[in-house]
C-alpha cells in the first residue's frame, strides 16, 4: 500500500474514531482525498504548497459548495498530517475558501454531561466495584474533565501519573510533550483504575495487543450514552472535548487559557468555541465597560 492509501485510510479511521463520521462522510473524504492523490502523483501526503495550490485549477467547472466540500477535506487530511507527525508543515492554506460558513464543533448539555456522570457514580456505588465502571470513569475525567484527545487518552503510559502532582503529562501533537492539568475528582478517578491495572502494563489503558485503539475508545463512549439515555449519535471523545471547552468558557475561562488547556499551537483553532459565549461577551461590554458607566445625558 501506498503512503497516501496507508495515510488516507489511518486518516480515515481516525474519523471513526473520535469523530463518529458516518459512511456517507467518510465516502465522501476517501473520493476527494483518493482523487487529489492521483492529481500529484500519488504524493499527496508529502505534497509541497505549489502542488496543492495547482489542485483548485482541476475545480472549476465545480460546484461552489463542492470546491469547499474538498478544500474541507484536504485541510483536515492535512490537520491529521501534523497532529500525527506524520509531517511539520500544513500547506493547505494554499487552497481556496469559498467562503462557506464553518461549521460549530458539537457539544453536550450540562444535563447531558451529568447524567453521563451519574450512571458511573451508581456503578461506583455497588458492590463489587467492575473494573469496567472504575475504567470508565476514568476515561471519562479525562475526556471530559481535562479535554484529552482520544489519540492523548489512549496512549497514555502509566508513567504520566506524577506522584500527588495535579497534572500528567502526555505525548500530545506532533510528539510534543505537555503538562495537562487535572481536577482532584479526575486524579482519584485515574489512580483508582490504575491500581487495577498489572504494574508491568506499560499503558494505563492496556489491551491484548498494547493500549485499547480509538475504534474502542469510540465503542465504550457510544454505549454508555445509550445506557444513559443519550443519543449516541451525540457522543464520541471528540464531543466530550467539545463539551470541556465549551463549558469552561460558559464558565468564565478565556480563550488563552483554553488554547494552553486543549494543546492548540495555534490561536485561531480555540477560536471556533467563540459562538459559545456571544452572550457573556456582549453582557461583559454592557455591563463593564467605562464609558458604559458615565452618565453623559446631564
Amino acid at each position: 500500500m501506498s503512503d497516501d492509501a496507508n495515510l488516507i485510510e489511518r486518516f480515515l479511521e481516525m474519523l471513526v474514531a473520535e469523530a463518529g463520521a458516518s459512511q456517507h462522510t467518510l465516502s465522501a473524504y476517501r473520493t476527494d482525498l483518493q482523487q487529489a492523490s492521483e492529481l500529484t502523483g500519488g504524493r499527496l501526503s508529502s505534497a509541497n504548497r505549489e502542488m496543492i495550490k495547482r489542485l483548485p485549477s482541476h475545480w472549476r467547472k465545480l460546484q461552489n459548495s463542492t470546491v469547499a466540500r474538498k478544500s474541507s477535506s484536504l485541510r483536515r487530511f492535512f490537520g491529521f498530517l501534523v497532529e500525527e507527525g506524520f509531517r511539520v508543515d500544513d500547506p493547505s492554506d494554499a487552497l481556496p475558501k469559498p467562503g462557506l460558513v464553518r461549521s460549530l464543533p458539537k457539544t453536550l448539555s450540562h444535563a447531558e454531561v451529568a447524567a453521563l456522570f451519574q450512571l458511573i457514580a451508581d456503578g461506583l456505588k455497588s458492590e463489587p466495584v467492575k473494573p469496567s465502571v472504575v475504567r470508565l470513569s476514568a476515561i471519562m475525567e479525562l475526556l471530559y474533565g481535562s479535554g484529552l484527545r482520544a489519540s492523548e487518552l489512549v496512549g497514555l503510559r502509566r508513567s504520566a501519573i506524577v506522584g500527588d502532582k495535579p497534572f500528567l503529562i502526555i505525548m500530545g501533537k506532533g510528539d510534543k510533550e505537555r503538562l495537562v492539568p487535572i481536577s482532584h475528582q479526575a486524579r482519584s478517578a485515574v489512580r483508582r483504575w490504575a491500581e487495577l491495572v498489572d504494574s508491568r502494563e506499560k499503558w494505563l489503558f492496556p489491551s491484548r495487543t498494547g493500549h485499547i485503539s480509538r475504534v474502542r475508545l469510540f465503542q465504550i463512549i457510544k454505549d454508555h450514552a445509550a445506557r444513559s439515555g443519550i443519543n449516541p449519535t451525540k457522543i464520541s471523545p471528540h464531543v466530550l472535548r467539545h463539551a470541556f471547552a465549551t463549558h469552561l468558557l460558559e464558565g468564565g475561562a478565556d480563550l488563552r487559557a483554553l488554547q494552553t488547556l486543549l494543546g492548540h499551537s495555534d490561536i485561531s483553532t480555540t477560536q471556533i468555541y467563540t459562538h459559545i459565549d456571544s452572550a457573556r461577551l456582549v453582557e461583559l461590554v454592557n455591563n463593564r465597560h467605562p464609558l458604559n458607566q458615565l452618565d453623559l445625558a446631564r
